[in-house]
């Protein structure tokens, strides 16, 4: 839908809906039918080089097994976000590199699982994180997006300056919005004073537009993808709604998401990032 298209990290996509890595996204046939059903990008399940059997949550079949799907996807014009998990410097740069070069549009570095803080432990240092998205930065030409996880141990503006420095585009964070949260989605209104309503909001203020965020976790509505879009997110992605209801999901979303945006007179998503305000 024309309104709910984006550019995201430079990459023109027609949604900004789009599946969270692992939602139905680990095996062909249920990249095929998210392909089917909804004309957005396809967020494969994360991989590693050689693939997993645990922890269930990373269970995949290996980086090979993704980019024979992601060469076929390409070549018919099916924009593909690759993810990477590995429990190595060297296991990120291989996995990256090989989604790269079979045509994925974007490559999310998975930086928010407990296997990756455990193994790699990329936040365990600021110059850490830098070595590890510098290396991956210098065997890639693609666009790049890293998953953050809550509560990282540097600030957000640091984080964003850092991406900035490194051509990474794209911060994926959490859209962990209070569930009480009072907000008037006619004027983008938030009842109380100027504050920081989730991790996707904070890197949104922190970055000065040039970071696109995704918000990932509490979208099952397009209301709640227009609260995410208000809060600073450029494309929300969507794991829960997905699972219960199946492919469908998504499409459900975007064309709700597109109906409350012709309701308030936007003709596109872009017109309501992180435009939300305060009450005081």
């Amino acid at each position: 839908m024309e309104r709910t298209s984006i550019r995201l990290g430079g990459v023109e996509l027609a949604s900004s809906v789009m599946n969270a890595s692992g939602a139905r996204s680990a095996e062909r046939g249920e990249i095929y039918e998210l392909c089917a059903v909804h004309g957005g990008a396809i967020v494969f399940k994360s991989c590693n080089r050689a693939g997993l059997e645990t922890p269930e949550n990373l269970k995949n079949r290996g980086v090979e097994f993704f980019q024979s799907i992601a060469t076929e996807l390409t070549a018919r014009n099916k924009k593909v976000i690759g993810s990477v998990v590995g429990a190595s410097e060297e296991e990120f740069i291989d996995v990256a590199r090989i989604l790269d070069r079979a045509g994925a549009s974007i490559v999310e570095l998975n930086l928010a699982d407990d296997y990756v803080t455990k193994s790699v432990a990329p936040f365990a240092s600021f110059e850490r994180l830098k070595s590890l998205l510098g290396r991956v930065r210098g065997e890639t030409q693609c666009v790049l997006a890293v998953k953050v996880p809550p509560r990282v141990p540097f600030e957000p503006r640091a984080i964003a300056d850092l991406f900035k420095s490194m051509r990474i585009t794209i911060a994926v964070c959490a859209n962990d919005l209070p569930k009480d949260l009072a907000i008037d989605v006619a004027s983008g209104t938030v009842q109380g004073p100027p504050r920081t309503l989730s991790d996707a909001h904070a890197f949104f203020r922190e970055s000065e537009n040039l970071l696109d965020v995704v918000a990932v976790g509490g979208v099952n509505t397009g209301r709640d993808a227009y609260i995410a879009h208000l809060t600073g997110a450029t494309a929300v992605q969507v794991g829960s709604a997905l699972m219960k209801e199946g492919a469908g999901a998504l499409g459900r979303i975007d064309r709700e998401l597109d109906s409350i945006l012709a309701e308030h007179g936007h003709k596109s998503v872009s017109e309501i990032v992180g435009i939300v305000r305060f009450s005081r």
